[in-house]
Order: structure tokens, then C-alpha cells, then sequence
């Protein structure tokens, strides 16, 4: 049977997706109010330039992977209203996310098209979207070469994929962001979300994840002629945006 990494352990990688589920069952009713904690508020600078480098234009279709909470799929939205109109679906393997995402929107006064998929095997069809976007999810799926071959195959020819991802931090950060990330964020998670595993996870599970350089290696083997790379914050956070062939 295939391993995988679920963490620091290796696991099989059919459990991998259930692992992970039960991550994010734990921490839903509290993922915000944590993102905002352990990253300063950052978190909502990092997608506010993703919005950016997504360059919508009036009628795009675009899908949001791992949407979570929705706070990116709402964002989308909002511009595309400002722009005209357009469409956002978001997606998420976890229905408890998903449902604090519906709430998220519903109480701005929207309603997205909500759809529970595994990144792996979305159901859509060819070439359908404009962007499809991935903020902090990429490093929780199984087979992360399958899940963007996936979304390369959703998006229409030269359309973007962003990737919003934890990445590996500039040198000169890396023993206070390691002491961060294993000391302080477990002791927050257990006072603030009654999880410390799961931001133990959350850690491990960085370490773990392709750096920029990989990544960008393993999008362009996936579908994507042209692979830009933003470092944002030192490091702790890239984002790479790809051109499907």
C-alpha cells in the first residue's frame, strides 16, 4: 500500500483525507479567529495580494480549491461584482469548513454555488473557469501532482491558477519561526481552539511541503508553461501563479 506524510508520520495514503478531515472538523468553528491570531492578521494581506495577481475581469468564472471559511470566494465575488459580474463555485473535502463558509456569505449577503470535492477528482468539466485558486490547502492533499493536474484541467487554455501556500522562510527567520511554530502555536491552539494536535499538524505539516523552488517545478510538470513566484512575508507564505499551456 502507498505512504504518504501526514505530518511527521508516515501514513497510508487512503487514510491520509480522513486524517485531514478530522483535522478541520476539530478546528472549523475557530479557524478564523485563529488565522487572524497566529498569523498577526497577515493572512488577510497574503489574499488581498492573491486578489491582485488574479487579475479578474468582468465575466470570469472562477473556482476556489480548500475554499474553507469562503473568505477568499468572497472576495472574488465582490470584485467581480465591482467589475460587472462574473462567477465564484468554492469548493472544500470538508463539509464543516464549507458550512462556516456558507455562513461567511450568506451573512455579506451572497450565495455561492458550495460544492463538498475532493481536489483530486473535481466535478467540473474541461476548461471551464477563468482562475482557480488554492489558499493554504495544497499542503493537506494526498497526491498534490494529481490535484493540479486536476485544476489545470478545469481551466480554460491560459487560464490562472494561484496557489497561496506556507513556504519555506529566509534563512535569517527560521530558528524564531521554528520556535513559533513549535512551541507558541500548539499552546495556542489548545487555549484558543481546544486543539493543540491539530496546530501541531499545522506545523509539521509546512515543513513537509514542497519550497518554492519544488513547487514551482512540480506546477510546471502539472499543466503550467509559466510559473511566477511572489515571497511574501520573508518567506513564510509564497505564492505562485500558473499559466496553463
Amino acid at each position: 500500500m502507498t505512504s504518504t506524510h501526514f505530518g511527521f508520520q508516515t501514513v497510508d495514503a487512503a487514510d491520509k483525507a480522513q486524517r485531514v478531515r478530522g483535522v478541520f472538523d476539530s478546528v472549523a468553528s475557530r479557524y478564523d479567529v485563529m488565522n487572524d491570531l497566529m498569523s498577526l492578521g497577515l493572512h488577510r494581506a497574503w489574499k488581498a495580494y492573491a486578489l491582485q495577481v488574479a487579475r479578474l475581469q468582468m465575466g470570469h468564472q472562477v473556482l476556489d480549491v480548500a475554499s474553507g471559511t469562503g473568505d477568499l470566494a468572497l472576495a472574488f465575488a465582490r470584485e467581480l461584482q465591482s467589475l460587472g459580474g462574473g462567477g465564484v463555485v468554492a469548493t472544500d473535502i470538508n463539509e464543516a469548513m464549507l458550512a462556516q463558509g456558507r455562513q461567511r456569505l450568506a451573512d455579506a449577503g451572497l450565495s455561492l454555488p458550495t460544492v463538498v470535492a475532493d481536489a483530486e477528482h473535481l466535478p467540473f468539466e474541461d476548461g471551464r473557469f477563468d482562475v482557480v485558486s488554492v489558499a493554504f490547502g495544497l499542503r493537506n492533499m494526498t497526491d498534490k501532482s494529481t490535484a493540479l493536474r486536476e485544476m489545470a484541467r478545469v481551466l480554460k487554455p491560459r487560464g490562472r491558477l494561484l496557489v497561496l501556500e506556507f513556504s519555506q522562510v529566509a534563512k535569517p527567520l527560521r530558528k524564531a519561526y521554528d520556535w513559533y511554530s513549535f512551541r507558541v502555536l500548539p499552546v495556542l491552539g489548545q487555549r484558543v481552539a481546544g486543539d493543540a494536535d491539530s496546530y501541531r499538524y499545522l506545523a509539521e505539516s509546512i515543513r513537509m511541503h514542497p519550497n518554492q523552488a519544488d513547487l514551482k517545478a512540480l506546477m510546471q510538470r502539472s499543466g503550467f508553461g509559466h510559473v511566477d513566484v511572489h515571497n511574501l512575508s520573508g518567506g513564510i507564505v509564497a505564492l505562485h501563479m500558473g499559466i496553463k499551456c
